[in-house]
Formats: C-alpha cells, structure tokens, sequence
C-alpha cells in the first residue's frame, strides 16, 4: 500500500511537502493494477487520488496536462500519468508513471492469451467480464460527470459538449474533427467570454480554497526540467526516433529472426500515431492491418482478445498485446517448438512500439505546455477541447450502454441482468461513493458467480 502523505496544512500555511520519489513509485505500481474502466474511469482514479486526497497536483494543472493528451495521439490516461511523473520527478519518473501504468496489464494479457489459446475458452473470464461490463457503463458516466461539472464553466462550453455528443454519437464525426472544432469554438469562446474559457479562475481558486494547497500548486512555477529549450526537444526527438529505428532495424535485420517481430513493430507505431479518439477509433485499423493484411489472428481472436483486454487494468489499446501474442504464437515466430516465448515476445514488441511514441510526445512536448500556462490564447483552445471531451466520454457511455444491454442489437433481446448490474453500479458510485476499485472487484465476482450458476 501507499503510504498516506501527511496532512495538508489549511490554506495559507504552505504546501505540503514534495514527494519523495519512492512513495511516487509506489503509488504508479498501484495504479497500474487498479486502473481499470477505460481511460474515463482511469482519468477519474487519478483525480481522486492526486488531486482530491493526496494534493499532489491542482485542479487547474491537472485539467492543462490533461487538455494537451486529449489533443495527442495515443492513449491519454496513459499520456496523463507520464506527463505528471515527468513533472514530479523529471524523466525518471515519467518512466516509471507510464511504464508502470501499462506492465501490469501487459504481464496479465501474456497470461490471460496463453490460457486462451493452450486451453481454449476461459468461462470464468467470461462471467467475470459479463459483470464488469455494465460497471464500466456507470464509471464512465461519473467521469462524464464529474469532469464536466469542475471544466464547463460557461454556458457556451456546455453547448460544445452537446454538440460533441451529437457529433460522435449520431453523426459519426470523425475525433480529429471534432477537436479541430471545439478547439476554433474555443478560441472564439476566450475573446468572447474569457472568463468561462480561460485558465480556470474563480473555479481553481475555490477548488483549493476548500481542499488546501497542493505540491505542485496553480502558481507553483515550472521546475528547471520543464523549462523549453531547442537543445532538449532536439534531444529528446532523436532518442525517441533513433530508439525506434534501431529496435525494428535489429528485428529486421538480425539473422534468424522472424519478421513477424520487424511487421508488429512498424504496424503498431504507425497505428501509435492514428490512435486520435482512442482505442476504439483505431481498433478498425488495427483489425484490418492484423487479421486481413498480415494474417496475425482471425476475426473472431480479435473480439475475444477485447473482452479480455477489458477485464485487465491499463488502456484498452493493450489489445496489442494479445494481437501480438497470437501473431507470434500462431506463426512460431520462434520455432514450433517455443510458442509461448514467441507469443511473449510479440506481446512485448507490440506493446513497446505503442507507446514509445508517448513517450516521446511528453517528454518532447511537456515543457512547451508548462510555458503555455496562464496564457488565454493557449488556455481557451484547450478549454474548448475540454468541453468536447465531456461530449466524447458521454457518447462512450451511451456506446457501451447500447452493447451491453442489447448484446444483439435494438431489435434483439434486453439483458436486464446486466441493466440491473448497472443501475447498482451508478447507485453505488453516485449515491454512496464506493471507489472504482472496489466496484470492479464486487461487478467481476457478481459476474462471475451468476455465470457459475448459470443464471447469466
């Protein structure tokens, strides 16, 4: 367990004191075991536990960082937890918050595709995942909620949400558009009603006046790492890329190896950079590239691996994983004779030139979003993306709603087993505050036990 930081003094008397780096590291193990229910209900564990308990990070700096991952490619709870670690503790400590949030998950989906595929189907998982399923409808709705009522401040920011809402989910605009969109709307917004679309004001100054000062505070300056210069993005760029080049050059090129690894490595860092929306939006891309170009897994492998992405922590793009497991598996990219340790390695390649790219994007880009802090023409844009986003993860709860509750479509059956799951999901997390955690644990054992005894 993470140790309990001490008190935050009332306001006015300082802020609490910095974070020593292994109770950091603590804390991101943690998360990357309990980061369950998408990138919403990944996004709201960590505003409870780091703004709203422990005071690690403001509101105000919390929804900036946030605003510039939304704006990335790739995943952004993902992008939000190295983004934070960098601030806290340089690059080491982006390292660990965004290696620690994806290994987790990583090591569970080698296991959970080698149980599927050396043994075939896994009904417990199953059931396990039929009662996680309409949890997650209400964890995301309660981040919907509770990022909208603290980042739309102004009757113009609502209006963006709904109109992202109608976009996304009746229209099927594409997620790029839609930023591009609320970010213009936004820009409008801060030269017509700065107040509602800037760095967050009055909102933040109550925030913390009821919750007291945190370690890096709204006014707390940008630390001497996160100060922009030419020499480190320069630096920071070639790193990245030159990682990148030589890691597939080495899979490519060394003798005896299968190209199986080289393919995985520069689909999924092409698909690392289309990754806008999130994974469901390039989940169509990653099916076409693995089962109908390279032939990696079938159709129905790719369904099955998400639903066993979704009953593990870390994003739901960790669907990489079990794509680059079965590539390796089913090719014996190792020989026939090693198929676990080749659908190891291929779990680990997809995974690593995933998120490399995120890396790279923070720890390039980080430093130009601290200079951008209390600027208007930078803070409006962003705060109309923000408003957008609300919009998004609405339409993802209503998306998610829609396949849960009626598995065959609106024209096939109803399943109340589920929609009662649900409703006591939102209940609890509305009603009695019951953390995440806690939720996904109970939904997965009701789950599980109602299959057991075969009533769902």
């Amino acid at each position: 367990m993470t140790p309990t930081l001490p008190a935050v003094p009332p306001d006015g008397e300082g802020p609490p004191p910095e974070v020593p780096f292994a109770d950091a590291l603590r804390f991101w193990l943690k998360l990357g075991f309990i980061s369950f229910g998408g990138p919403a209900g990944q996004i709201a564990i960590m505003h409870d536990e780091l703004v709203e308990r422990r005071r690690w990070i403001s509101e105000g700096r919390f929804l900036h960082a946030l605003n510039y991952c939304m704006v990335l490619p790739g995943p952004e709870a993902q992008q939000l937890a190295t983004y934070i670690g960098w601030l806290m503790h340089r690059t080491p400590g982006a390292l660990v918050a965004g290696g620690l949030f994806v290994l987790p998950s990583l090591f569970l989906l080698i296991a959970l595709s080698w149980v599927y595929l050396a043994f075939g189907d896994v009904p417990a998982v199953g059931g396990v995942l039929a009662g996680i399923k309409p949890a997650v409808i209400a964890i995301v709705a309660a981040a919907a909620w509770r990022i909208a009522s603290r980042s739309l401040r102004h009757p113009a920011a609502w209006a963006i949400a709904i109109a992202a809402f109608v976009a996304i989910a009746a229209l099927d605009v594409p997620f790029p558009a839609i930023v591009l969109a609320a970010a213009a709307l936004g820009a409008l917004g801060g030269r017509l009603a700065p107040a509602g679309f800037g760095g967050g004001g009055a909102a933040h100054a109550a925030a913390r006046a009821s919750r007291g000062p945190a370690v890096i505070d709204d006014d707390t300056p940008a630390p001497a790492h996160a100060r922009f210069s030419r020499g480190h993005l320069a630096a920071v760029l070639a790193v990245g890329i030159g990682l990148g080049t030589i890691g597939w050059a080495l899979l490519r090129f060394t003798p005896g190896t299968s190209p199986v690894f080289a393919d995985l490595a520069a689909f999924f860092t092409k698909a690392a950079l289309l990754t806008f929306g999130g994974a469901y939006a390039v989940l169509p891309y990653v099916y076409q590239g693995a089962v109908e170009h390279y032939g990696w897994l079938t159709g129905p492998q790719m369904i099955d691996g998400l639903a066993l992405g979704e009953t593990t922590p870390g994003p739901l793009i960790m669907i990489v994983a079990f794509v680059g497991f079965v590539g390796g598996w089913t090719l014996q990219a190792l020989g026939p004779d090693a198929p676990f340790a080749a659908g190891a390695a291929g779990a680990v390649v997809a995974t690593a030139f995933t998120f490399l790219p995120s890396f790279v994007f923070i720890l390039a880009g980080g430093p130009l979003v601290e200079a951008t802090r209390g600027s208007l023409r930078v803070a409006a844009p962003l705060a109309g993306i923000s408003a957008a986003v609300v919009g998004v993860i609405a339409a993802l709860a209503l998306f998610f709603a829609q396949h849960v509750l009626w598995p065959d479509g609106f024209g096939g059956r109803f399943d109340a087993v589920a929609a009662l799951i649900g409703a006591l999901a939102a209940l609890a997390l509305f009603r009695y505050k019951v953390g995440v955690v806690r939720l996904i644990l109970a939904c997965g054992a009701a789950g599980l036990l109602l299959r057991l005894a075969g009533l769902h």
